[in-house]
């Protein structure tokens, strides 16, 4: 399914691509939004250390976050012993609406939150220029009506 995507050139949101390709436990989850300016993304990732667990990269419009959790054995040899805890690799990519300077983006991780700000440039006002049409003898191209081009 994924080669079929990719020779497509079909741009689906990662979420849905992840689905169709069935890669959905090394999908790190996010939540997104906008606050003053800036985008924030944030993902739940208790039990690691930012220091060695996290890389964010930035290239073009693309967000990197990819985050390692490893498993401890600790508790494994104990009676009964199962777990639910997700280990592993963990990354998502999220598109910018353009792109940013690197040095401007910051990360933070408290109780097991990783926070991610992106200032985003502003946006160019909405709506378009009103373009004149002349009336009279000229014509777009410089000639006059009627000459030989």
């Amino acid at each position: 399914m994924a080669n079929i995507l990719r020779r497509a050139g079909v741009d689906f949101p990662e979420p849905f691509r992840r689905f169709l390709e069935g890669d959905l436990d090394s999908w790190l989850r996010v939540e997104e939004y906008r606050e003053a300016g800036t985008l924030v993304v944030k993902a739940e990732v208790p039990g690691i250390d930012p220091d060695k667990d996290v890389d964010i990269t930035l290239t073009g419009n693309q967000l990197q976050i990819s985050v390692r959790h490893e498993e401890r054995s600790e508790h494994r040899g104990k009676e009964g012993y199962r777990s639910e805890f997700r280990y592993g690799t963990f990354a998502r990519t999220v598109s910018l609406p353009a792109p940013v300077n690197e040095d401007d983006v910051r990360a933070s991780y408290t109780d097991g939150i990783l926070e991610v700000r992106i200032p985003l440039p502003e946006e160019p006002e909405a709506g378009g220029r009103k373009i004149h049409v002349s009336r009279g003898a000229g014509t777009a191209s410089g000639a006059a009506p009627g000459s030989a081009v």
